[in-house]
């Protein structure tokens, strides 16, 4: 998000999951690899497909869990950049935008050569990667105009796709010779084990579900859904596909095809089996492109959310609601790999095993960050989706080994291209993104593991920009807390929103405000000592939102910034403000920062039930500039006996300093006998820079009382006033 464009829509439901991410697996991968992976491994290539999608269902299993307690755009990146920081988010987010692009490329080169090889009068490079180049630009004219209508293209698209693959592996079965099966694995264990890697493209669409899950309807149930599913019945799939056609011909000759699956279609399918075949590839390569280049846009789109990459990248169109700028920068660095085809069946095997490395690489993070979330279990995580016992830790410990394994048997252009590109994520941290996103990530908290009991102050912030000294003030607050608790401050932002739509990706919103508040706050916090989180809420009404957050944080004490208004429009201190005083179970200050520095602040204590708040306030407040507060109480002169009154006075300020547990070497005691209570409050006041008055203890209906006194100093005062009421 920005504030040039709008936020992503949620338009995608499970059908349309289901055919991004079991239409990209069921794509190019399964009409062009088969002749490389039947060339690397033998009929054992079924084998390789096998392991890769066992370990694709792996990444998908906790990917399920980080994707439904964090639905928003960016997928892996997203949840690596959260768990692990800044780091490892740009090593990701670098990996993933590359990786798909070259799978895109992929899929594209691969739609050319299915295009020309069949027509005797087209020939050579220019064609396949002409032919490439124009649906690459159709593809992108569709995912600018809409994520919606671009997965309306998919479902078409998908289902022909499908049958027709259908019916390529239910009519070969009965055509496979058991001697082409011989010898199974002609290369052994390591033949497979490095065609896994190559082939291990071919998975990843549910990925592409967890990429888009910001656009996806009740995230909750159809991500881990259409995740889990497409892998499963896609490997399944490719399985027989692999079996089939190693099996009607002989894999030597299958391995020097660009197009094997056409020349399998034809021993038993004629040659309308090999239109209906070509036809196939030709909309799998496109479909699969297209969910690439989906997913690619939205990883650049949530790095420049994150402060990864230039926010440039993190603004949706005004009209189609989709990341355009994000979409044209993949849409162009795409075409570029596309261009590189120089050697068109050197590129395909290249630029497979490069997007098959960046995700290995990745998916291994995303275990990892699995296990961080939940040792850390952060405010807000709360998955709906999550691995049960023994399944975790079993999921990600075997995610990681097994993708390491499959790395370390990739060729080694493959893993010099993939070091390369981690090698810039690293680089762009250290020179770009490192001064600019503030966030360490979770993982010191999940090695420290179970937190210690927080006092925890909230502070709404309508602009960081401004709010500097109220940030200040609440971190004082709960440093001068210690004794009760970890100090915590978290920052809230509430952006008012009149009629929210259950469409809209309202986390987008959450996330960049949260940025904002997080580069803001950080040198406050930093300076304070203190722990700080930031949360932002899109919301129809603030004052219920704000308490929502009270609420859910269980906050110790609130701070709210108040202009010092009185009585507008039927309120006594804004419609916001009054829900908050009224209803906040926690301690509530209401600050009007008025007169600058803190200084030296006066608690004005009188009997009631908010003089030990109030006197607790001013000696938290005075931490700030490192004052010593006065506790004021004023007398009536009444009787005449000024000793006495000053008696009465002092026992009072004794009594809340005590309740509000304060030590004597904490605050001085000034006591003001006169006639006039309220002229002696509001002049004895004045002499301070910043004042702490209870609100009323009495009862007025729905209003908020805050007496005379509490008025006039409000009204007269040139300094800070801060109104106190109790939890």
């Amino acid at each position: 998000m920005s504030a040039e464009g709008g936020e992503l829509e949620r338009t995608l439901g499970f059908l349309e999951a289901m055919t991004l991410g079991g239409g990209t697996m069921i794509g190019a991968g399964i009409f062009v690899l088969p002749g490389i992976a039947a060339e690397t491994a033998g009929p054992a290539s079924s084998i390789s497909y096998a392991i890769a999608g066992f370990v694709a269902l792996l990444a998908a299993l906790s990917l399920s869990e980080l994707a439904t307690g964090m639905p928003i755009a960016g997928g892996s990146y997203h949840y690596v950049n959260r768990a692990l920081g800044g780091l490892f988010g740009a090593v990701v987010g670098w990996g993933m935008w590359t990786g798909l692009m070259f799978a895109s490329a992929f899929y594209m080169i691969g739609f050319g050569q299915y295009l020309v090889e069949p027509i005797p009068f087209l020939d050579g490079r220019v064609f396949v990667v002409g032919l490439g180049l124009v649906g690459l630009v159709l593809l992108l004219g569709v995912n600018y105009y809409g994520t919606e209508e671009s997965s309306a293209f998919q479902n078409v698209t998908i289902g022909v796709e499908t049958a027709i693959v259908l019916v390529f592996v239910a009519v070969g079965v009965f055509f496979i010779e058991p001697g082409n099966l011989e010898p199974f694995a002609p290369f052994g264990p390591r033949g497979v084990l490095a065609t896994t890697g190559i082939v291990f493209i071919s998975f990843l669409g549910f990925e592409i579900i967890a990429t888009v899950a910001g656009e996806i309807k009740d995230p909750g149930r159809t991500i881990p859904l259409s995740m889990i599913l497409s892998v499963v019945l896609v490997t399944g799939l490719y399985v027989l596909v692999m079996l089939v056609s190693t099996g009607v011909i002989p894999f030597e000759s299958l391995g020097e095809s660009p197009i094997p699956v056409s020349d399998v279609a034809v021993v038993y399918l004629g040659s309308a089996g090999v239109v209906a075949i070509v036809f196939a590839a030709v909309i799998a390569a496109i479909s699969s492109s297209n969910s690439s280049v989906l997913a690619a846009s939205r990883v650049i789109y949530a790095m420049g959310r994150d402060g990864v990459v230039t926010d440039w990248f993190n603004v949706s169109h005004p009209r189609f609601y989709t990341p355009h700028r994000a979409i044209a920068a993949t849409g162009g660095v795409t075409a570029l790999l596309i261009l590189a085809g120089l050697e068109v069946e050197a590129i395909v095997a290249l630029l497979a095993e490069a997007a098959s490395f960046s995700f290995l690489v990745a998916y291994s993070l995303v275990h990892v960050s699995l296990v961080v979330f939940r040792r850390a279990d952060p405010e807000g995580y709360d998955p709906s989706f999550s691995l049960p016992r023994p399944l975790y830790p079993a999921v990600p410990m075997l995610g990681v080994v097994l993708s390491v394994v499959v790395v370390s048997q990739m060729a080694t252009l493959v893993v010099v291209i993939g070091s390369g590109i981690v090698a810039l994520g690293v680089v762009w941290y250290a020179a770009y993104t490192r001064g600019r996103v503030v966030s360490e990530g979770l993982l010191r908290e999940a090695i420290r593991g179970e937190p210690a009991q927080p006092y925890r102050v909230v502070v709404p912030v309508a602009n960081p920009e401004t709010q500097h000294d109220l940030l200040r003030l609440a971190a004082a607050s709960a440093h001068a807390n210690e004794d009760r608790g970890t100090p915590e401050l978290v920052a809230v932002n509430v952006t008012p929103v009149a009629h929210p739509s259950p469409l809209q990706n309202v986390e987008a919103d959450r996330a960049e405000h949260g940025r904002d508040l997080l580069e803001n706050a950080h040198e406050i916090a930093a300076e304070m000592e203190i722990d700080l989180r930031t949360r932002a809420v899109v919301a129809p009404d603030v004052g219920e939102a704000i308490l929502d957050v009270l609420e859910s944080e269980d906050a110790d004490e609130v701070l709210l910034g108040w202009d010092g208004t009185l009585e507008s429009e039927g309120h006594v201190f804004g419609a916001t403000v009054d829900s908050v005083v009224r209803e906040a179970r926690c301690d509530v200050a209401l600050v009007d920062l008025r007169g600058g520095s803190i200084g030296t602040p006066v608690a004005l204590v009188a009997p009631g039930p908010n003089g030990p708040a109030v006197a607790h306030q001013a000696v938290e407040f005075a931490t700030v500039d490192g004052t010593v507060p006065v506790l004021l109480n004023v007398q009536p002169s009444g009787t005449g006996d000024e000793a006495a009154a000053e008696e009465r006075g002092r026992a009072v300020v004794t009594e809340a300093a005590e309740a509000a547990g304060l030590d004597p070497d904490e605050y001085d005691i000034e006591i003001v006998v006169a006639d006039d209570v309220g002229t002696a409050v509001v002049e004895a006041a004045g002499r301070y820079d910043t004042v702490c008055v209870g609100l009323s203890g009495r009862t007025e209906g729905s209003r908020i009382p805050f007496g005379t006194v509490t008025e006039r100093v409000v009204r007269e005062g040139s300094g800070n006033v801060a109104l106190i009421r109790g939890a």
